[in-house]
């Protein structure tokens, strides 16, 4: 009862308790309201993103010697690549591609997730194990996880890499976005202007560490975010603040005059360019 009183008391609620009567008595009028407002603060402060994990590399094997011609033969969406000596096989679900070789070495690629990495690779060896190969699902391990995070800020990438040379690289002219390489969990960064981050790493925890330890290195060198690029042109001109509105209604009906002349020029006057060009060669 004491633990529970302390701990109500932190937060400015005094509590009262009647043991014989089994009931308790709330007092909320010595509430702090500027640790109430703290909290707040702090809650809106604790920075939350979003990793998208979009794809999860696995490999295993099948102690078994594969014939990729029969599995090329009898197998569903597959294609044999002779030259390369490896058999592409798709599933749908989950979807995945299967690189097979004939060692019995397999390597399934496109998961978003661990648990489904593992669901498609042992769907595989189950597909190979109807094909009357004696395939024992072994040496299965998640090699390469490829994630990505978009932070609600730009980055200011020269002063971080200034700040950071020793771990991390920037060339512009080669790539738009840094290297930046995380030695403990044997993650790579590449980090953009526009606040995106791509990490591959050897594991989802990797990823999940990786973003954990740059936030708050990038967040030194935050800046506001660049305007998007992707608006159509005519549109970035009629949203400029500095054309008025006879300028907005002028170029909107310059545009339509245009458009009118355009679809008023038909086959029939295609025709008569064409004799004119006839007459003019007669001519010579």
């Amino acid at each position: 009862m004491s633990n529970l009183t302390a701990t109500l008391n932190t937060n400015g609620v005094s509590l009262n308790g009647n043991l014989n009567n089994n009931t308790l008595n709330t007092n909320l009028n010595n509430l702090n309201n500027n640790d109430l407002v703290d909290d707040k603060e702090m809650i809106e402060e604790t920075p939350e993103v979003d990793i998208n994990i979009s794809n999860v590399v696995c490999n295993f094997s099948t102690r078994c010697h594969l014939n990729l011609r029969q599995i090329a033969m009898n197998g569903a969406n597959v294609e044999y690549k002779r030259e390369q000596g490896v058999v592409s096989m798709k599933l749908r679900h989950p979807k995945v591609t299967a690189s097979i070789w004939s060692s019995g070495k397999i390597t399934v690629t496109g998961s978003t997730s661990e648990d489904e990495a593992k669901i498609a690779a042992r769907k595989v060896a189950r597909i190979l194990q109807k094909m009357s190969f004696k395939v024992k699902f072994s040496a299965y391990r998640v090699v390469n996880v490829l994630g990505s995070v978009i932070l609600p800020f730009g980055i200011r990438i020269a002063q971080f890499t200034e700040e950071n040379r020793h771990i991390c690289s920037y060339e512009p002219e080669i790539h738009p976005g840094a290297t930046y390489k995380f030695k403990e969990v044997s993650a790579t960064l590449k980090i953009f202007q526009t606040g995106a981050i791509t990490i591959t790493a050897p594991s989802v925890d990797a990823v999940q560490s990786a973003v954990e330890h740059i936030y708050p290195l990038v967040f030194v060198f935050k800046k506001p975010k660049p305007a998007p690029i992707n608006v159509p042109l005519r549109k970035r001109v009629l949203m400029d603040n500095n054309l008025n509105e006879d300028n907005k209604i002028i170029s909107v009906h310059k545009n339509k005059k245009r458009r009118k002349q355009f679809n008023d020029y038909s086959d029939e006057d295609e025709d008569l360019i064409d004799e004119e060009m006839s007459n003019n060669e007669d001519d010579y």
